[in-house]
């Protein structure tokens, strides 16, 4: 049954070929290599503005396919592998590396494939181009960075390597289209070829047992299209299969009957003291290591020994982390201070519009959901925009430099003993300014775990948002001039509260990481890449790209969830107000004060009978433990648009309308007033401290969700974000109030 599969998967497959040449179908050439190859700045030499960018099925790696035109040849289709140091799988660019060129997961397998060779570090490059070759693709090796290895006085005989490998050797220098001609004439050559391609031989010999091992994959794998042309495709694919499958990891689409058979040969290798991945692995680098000293000759030049002696300071254990920290600095101005009046430009010209369209039509359903919901929708997506952009300029930077990996290495050692990457710090301190940006940013993490480990406590640094509901607690219930040894109480419970959240942190992702994404941490292992200048057009099309990914996917979540909260906060109309608001505003039309006034209270009544308002009464028996009225609860109904939002509700609640913000001293008195119905006061320390506990750990903020969202693409790992958050703000807040209560403080 098994032959008969393969074999009409072969015809299948040969009247696939020959119905795409009569049709003129488009070939397919991929562009792999390792990450900081050069790989993408060839993709964008090639393509041009002609790429496009996706996600790949249920996984956040980004697609970029693209579209060239060869004389002779005509359309060709470019798709741009993730960059990996292998196709061993360990981490999901890896996996998609491997289905991407093999045609697995959905996707058309290429026709060829364009390898990227870094000219300084060919060594490292040449074991993932010999690995492709072994899956029998035909091959072009694109050799990069040749005007670096000319500074670090390294001569490559290309000659000798197209000879050893029997594969053209071409060197490039992208950022400067040189020789891209010569690039397109070889593509144009080989892909007329590719149906009569014949498969190179292996450059090395599995030993004699584990052939037997890899043998022991042909029945499972016989009717697998993309591993079916050759005996040797099929080894190529077994071998990966057995150096790739984990108990614990994720492969995709893995034949059940092979993976159990890769688990019966590794658990039996364990048992001998065999390494399967000394085997599979060694033999590789041993060819390589053979043939470098007649291919490359490199001389310690100047650049080499300044390169070393910026190591010796970058990853120095206390110079190395002052360079950090100074480099943090600069990021963390960016993203509060750099961003501000481009945040402020949006905010008014969201503003403006506003006003035109609420100027141009009539009142009614249609004026409010424009104005109130969609523009409100768009303003809060677009709004984060700027510390977006910052944020992913200097990542990017820091990554095409070369800096980050010193960065990561620095810090690995910090962050390992609370199971944290070492890249996890960037997105850790960017969430001080704000969690999109910061969740975004958690890409640069290789391994899936360690992404979703971080994504989940990311939220838990207290971000620029909550500082409007602490500035407003603080300065209502705690007056300047309470101090301690000289210092204003409110300062001191801002800095615990920063401490805390920082603490909090770290405390969940060591909790989280031994319980709910429980796994064997991976080890950061990397290579410290050369120093380069980073290529700005590469580096702009990446931040347009992720600018349109983000407006396109969590900005149309934020623009829905935004317009629920308005309908929440905004209905029903019909509300049985205590007072003709209507004619005592007339009344009152040329005292500008007074209409401001009984306005503002006609919004504070119409929202305690909104849906959120009675929301907020149906809550305040769960929230009454805590310290917190109804009203309290409307606050962080509608602090869940954004956090800061609960100031500007608190206004509206008391009757001073909307405009009120965290400075406002009107606002501040109100609270200070408010009394319960026994006429004790709504609002104390007590109280204060509680709501603020409450505020540093709870997810109120639907913009965080959603890119969490897009992100995982799930709604699974959101929702357990939302649950768990909201159960440790509600506990901590409950021991603080009524543990203070216990202590007789009120």
């Amino acid at each position: 049954m098994e032959d008969r599969r393969s074999s009409k998967a072969d015809v299948c497959a040969r009247q696939e070929m020959k119905q795409r040449l009569k049709d003129q179908s488009p070939f397919v050439v991929a562009v792999a290599g390792n990450p900081n190859s050069g790989k993408t700045t060839l993709f964008n030499a090639l393509t041009g503005a002609n790429a496009k960018v996706g996600n790949y099925p249920g996984i956040t790696v980004d697609r970029r396919m693209g579209q060239m035109h060869l004389d002779g040849v005509g359309r060709i289709n470019l798709v741009d592998v993730p960059g990996a140091y292998s196709l061993n799988a360990a981490s999901t660019e890896e996996q998609v590396a491997i289905d991407e060129l093999l045609g697995r997961h959905g996707f058309p397998q290429p026709d060829a494939v364009m390898v990227t060779l870094d000219a300084t570090t060919l060594d490292r490059n040449l074991y993932m181009m010999m690995q492709i070759m072994e899956f029998g693709l035909p091959v072009i090796a694109v050799v990069t960075m040749m005007d670096m290895a000319e500074k670090e006085m390294i001569e490559l005989d290309l000659k000798r390597l197209s000879e050893l490998f029997n594969i053209p050797f071409l060197p490039v220098v992208a950022t400067r289209k040189k020789g891209l001609d010569e690039l397109r004439n070889e593509l144009a050559k080989l892909l007329p070829t590719v149906d009569d391609y014949e498969p190179h031989p292996w450059f090395w010999e599995p030993n004699e047992e584990l052939c037997k091992e890899l043998s022991r994959f042909e029945q499972p794998l016989a009717h697998r299209r993309h591993c079916m042309n050759t005996d040797a495709r099929r080894r190529a694919y077994a071998l990966w299969l057995l150096m790739s499958i984990r108990e614990d990891n994720e492969l995709f689409h893995i034949p059940p009957k092979a993976k159990k058979i890769s688990l019966e040969i590794q658990a039996k290798a364990r048992e001998a003291g065999r390494d399967l991945d000394e085997e599979g692995v060694l033999p590789r680098y041993r060819f390589i290591d053979s043939i470098l000293p007649e291919v490359v000759k490199r001389k310690q030049g100047q650049s080499h020994r300044r390169s070393e002696n910026i190591d010796a300071v970058l990853t120095h254990p206390l110079w190395g982390l002052l360079v950090f920290l100074g480099v943090m600095t600069l990021i963390f101005q960016a993203l509060f201070s750099w961003s501000d009046p481009m945040i402020g430009l949006i905010e008014d010209g969201v503003g403006a519009l506003t006003d035109l369209v609420r100027a141009g039509l009539s009142e009614g359903f249609i004026r409010d959901l424009l104005t109130e919901g969609v523009l409100a929708g768009v303003g809060g997506v677009v709004v984060f925009l700027p510390q977006i952009l910052f944020l992913f300029f200097f990542i990017g930077i820091l990554e095409a430099s070369g800096y980050m990996a010193r960065a990561a290495f620095l810090i690995d050692r910090l962050m390992n003993r609370i199971g944290l990457h070492g890249k996890a710090f960037v997105p850790l301190m960017s969430g001080f300014a704000c969690a999109v940006p910061a969740v975004m940013a958690i890409r640069t993490i290789e391994n899936r775990r360690d992404r979703l480990l971080t994504m989940m406590v990311v939220p838990l640094m207290s971000c620029s948002a909550r500082l409007p509901v602490y500035t407003l607690i603080i300065a209502a219930l705690f007056p300047a001039e309470q101090t301690l040894a000289f210092i204003s109480i409110g300062t001191l419970m801002l800095l615990a509260i920063y401490a805390i959240s920082t603490v909090s942190t770290l405390i969940a992702a060591s909790v989280l990481g031994r319980t709910i994404l429980k796994g064997q941490r991976q080890p950061l292992l990397l290579e410290l890449p050369p120093y380069r200048v980073p290529d700005m057009k590469s580096l702009g099309m990446d931040l347009w790209e992720r600018t349109k990914v983000f407006l396109t996917t969590a900005g149309t979540i934020i623009l829905v969830m935004t317009i629920l909260l308005w309908l929440l906060l905004s209905y029903p109309k019909d509300v049985p107000f205590s007072k003709d608001y209507e004619s005592l505003i007339a009344q009152q039309e040329a005292d500008k004060d007074a209409v401001a006034e009984l306005e503002a209270e006609r919004d504070g009544e119409a929202l305690r009978h909104s849906y959120a308002g009675k929301l907020g009464l149906t809550i305040e028996p769960l929230l009454k433990p805590l310290g917190f009225d109804w009203k309290i609860g409307i606050g962080l109904i509608g602090s869940f648009a954004a956090r800061e939002v609960f100031v500007s509700t608190m206004g509206v609640v008391y009757g001073l309308g909307g405009e009120e913000d965290e400075e406002s001293q009107s606002l501040r008195e109100k609270m200070a007033q408010a009394k319960h119905a026994d006429g004790s006061p709504v609002w104390t320390p007590l109280v204060g401290m509680s709501l603020m506990i409450f505020f540093m750990f709870a997810m109120q903020c639907m913009s965080t969700i959603a890119v969490v969202k897009r992100e995982t693409k799930s709604w699974r790992w959101p929702l357990f974000m939302l649950a768990y958050m909201t159960v440790l703000a509600y506990v901590s807040s409950l021991i603080v109030y009524q543990g203070g209560r216990l202590l007789g403080f009120e």
